[in-house]
């Protein structure tokens, strides 16, 4: 992974950092010398041309961050967020970054699905990824917190008219074909968010961030003065 922020709370948070790869060429900036001072691992000084095709861009520094286990015990609180079988890592990142914003305490990826580890879902995570834990599962899970949520433009009630101050389980649709039966089956209700304008629908993680922000901005007004 690249960038900044990521990298900074990757380390900050305690993933392992399997080697730091940064430009041979050139002058470094002042926060990739502090890091390659700070971090004890493998570092590899890379031709700058290598380096920007290994990163896909112009840039000084990357790392090579291992995997955290897919525990669901590492999710736990009270408003969870799925994601079922997401094609778009752009879409999954920034799903997660929403999911980080808006006081989740975890987010559950289901079925075949988009990996939590491409790069492009680093990037659009923008270091969320390395801050809300984020774990992948095949079919699922059961022990969910509270009051399934599903999302769909066919739901029905509309999503502001539901309580959601209590513990909550909000699940996203994939992209094209919405939630899976399974899921389907194991939502308590199954909301709309009402739009207008010439959108047939919205974009699954447009979707999930309006649903995480409703339910923050319940919680805010619920939270006694």
């Amino acid at each position: 992974m690249q960038g900044v922020r990521p990298i900074t709370l990757a380390v900050r948070e305690g993933w392992p950092i399997h080697a730091l790869i940064h430009r041979s060429g050139g002058a470094l900036s002042r926060w990739a010398l502090e890091l390659l001072s700070a971090v004890e691992t493998l570092q590899v000084a890379m031709a700058d041309e290598l380096l920007e095709e290994l990163a896909e861009k112009e840039t000084e520094l990357i790392a090579v961050v291992g995997q955290r286990p897919d525990d669901l015990a590492r999710v736990g609180g009270d408003l969870v967020v799925v994601f079922d079988r997401p094609t778009s890592p752009g879409n999954l990142g920034t799903l997660i970054r929403s999911a980080d914003a808006f006081g989740a305490s975890g987010m559950i990826v289901t079925g075949h699905a988009a990996d939590i580890y491409d790069p492009k879902a680093v990037r659009a995570s923008t270091g969320s990824l390395f801050t809300l834990p984020v774990i992948r599962a095949d079919r699922t899970p059961s022990g969910l917190p509270g009051r399934v949520v599903g999302l769909d433009e066919e739901g029905t009630v509309e999503l502001a008219e539901l309580d959601l101050t209590g513990p909550t389980t909000l699940v996203v649709g994939n992209e094209t074909h919405g939630m899976s039966a399974a899921w389907r089956a194991a939502c308590d209700v199954v909301a709309y968010i009402p739009i207008g304008g010439g959108a047939s629908s919205l974009n699954a993680a447009a979707a999930g961030t309006v649903a995480l922000y409703e339910t923050a901005r319940q919680r805010k007004s619920h939270r006694p003065h």
